[in-house]
């Protein structure tokens, strides 16, 4: 499918001008004969530079997905058909990569693909939960309600999200800024005390000869201890990408972090909760639940454990049973859990799980702000105070000898 420039006269002699998708000229040419137009010039559209350097081409974010799905769910609610849904939602979106895959989505549902089935095509914007979701909507019959609730999953798993981020924004920016402090102290205002401090001659306290030494050692060596910075990073990422043993070894030290680790643990019981609550009242089998939300849990030890649970369960046993010699899930939850299934409200239990811990995470980051913030302040302060106390005993000294 691509997209076609055309112009071309109407019946009543106008000229026309336009763009359409089309998979060749002719079909343009017949679909513009027709809406009664004479085709003039047909041509292919000129690629944009965005779509030649992919790497300009902007992000589907998880805003532009739940706008979408919440706009989806209104318009099947209101009995219009897939295709002509597709076609509004795709006129109507700005961001360029997000219309594109609308559009591919809307070529393969006219080409005779199910809905789902069109949407898994692009695992990179919908991803597995997203499809197995629209996929029991549609056989059931209520994919405007599974809507709904997929757009509701996607709300509260990015505030979860933002809510790490933002606990995090404060102390990187106080760390950053000292950081910036420390070294142009070193690298542009210590060298002219140190030259003062020479023309004065005599001998210098020890403070001030270790913080000279390091603006020397730190003026050599600023750009390697920068590329440094920036190719360890660069190994890590690539190492946790492409080394399964790292990235294993990488999560399971995350989750015995101090702190963070349990932040980490209740992120994760809340997102999977909540997600395989909302497949299981969506009418998805539990079985491919637990594999979707394992595949989707963001952390090798966690689907390692929820992998083994749903093993388990193939086995005869119950969700809590696996569930209560796990190194991540919390008693609390494993009990809920099992009465949820004694009862036979499981996706009740799951929701409550879900709303409970998203409330332990708020108090969570808010505690580790509050910790952070004094310690970041203290930090900076310290550095700083260090540096300048170091450069200012000379003076005093200085002082006494002119005297």
């Amino acid at each position: 499918m691509a997209v076609y420039v055309w112009s071309g006269k109407t019946r009543d002699g106008g000229t026309r001008k336009g763009e359409m998708e089309a998979k060749s000229v002719e079909i343009a040419s017949a679909q513009l004969r027709a809406q009664g137009i004479t085709p003039g010039k047909v041509k292919e559209k000129p690629k944009d530079i965005s779509e030649i350097f992919t790497f300009l081409q902007p992000k589907v974010t998880v805003k532009d997905l739940v706008v979408f799905t919440r706009q989806f769910s209104v318009m099947v609610d209101a009995g219009l058909p897939l295709v002509q849904c597709l076609h509004i939602l795709g006129d109507q979106q700005e961001n360029v990569t997000f219309k594109r895959t609308i559009n591919g989505v809307r070529a393969d549902v006219e080409s005779g693909a199910t809905f789902a089935e069109a949407l898994a095509k692009h695992p990179k914007v919908f991803d597995s939960l997203y499809v197995n979701l629209v996929a029991a909507g549609e056989v059931g019959g209520i994919l405007d309600t599974i809507l709904n609730r997929l757009a509701l999953q996607l709300e509260k798993q990015d505030k979860l999200t933002k809510q790490l981020k933002g606990a995090m924004v404060y102390p990187a920016t106080i760390s950053v800024v000292a950081l910036a402090c420390i070294v142009l102290l070193l690298v542009k205002v210590i060298p002219v005390f140190q030259k003062m401090f020479e023309d004065f001659g005599g001998s210098l306290p020890g403070p001030t000869l270790m913080v000279i030494s390091l603006s020397e050692w730190l003026q050599v060596n600023v750009l390697y201890l920068a590329g440094g910075c920036f190719l360890a990073f660069t190994a890590f990422s690539q190492a946790r990408k492409r080394i399964p043993s790292f990235h294993y070894q990488t999560d399971k030290l995350a989750l015995r972090l101090p702190i963070f680790g349990n932040i980490i643990k209740k992120v994760a019981v809340a997102r999977f909760t909540r997600t395989l609550g909302t497949m299981i009242s969506s009418g998805v089998p539990i079985l491919d639940g637990l594999d979707i939300v394992a595949r989707t849990a963001g952390n090798l030890i966690i689907e390692e454990e929820l992998q083994a649970t749903r093993a388990s369960i193939t086995e005869g046993k119950t969700i809590a049973e696996p569930l209560q010699n796990s190194r991540v899930f919390p008693g609390m939850m494993v009990q809920m859990v099992a009465v949820g299934e004694e009862t036979g409200s499981m996706e009740i239990m799951l929701t409550k799980i879900a709303d409970f811990y998203d409330d332990e995470v708020d108090v969570a980051v808010g505690a580790l702000t509050s910790m952070l913030e004094p310690v970041m302040m203290v930090f900076m302060g310290g550095s700083i105070g260090t540096i300048l106390i170091a450069m200012y005993l000379p003076i005093f000294t200085i002082a006494d000898s002119i005297n």
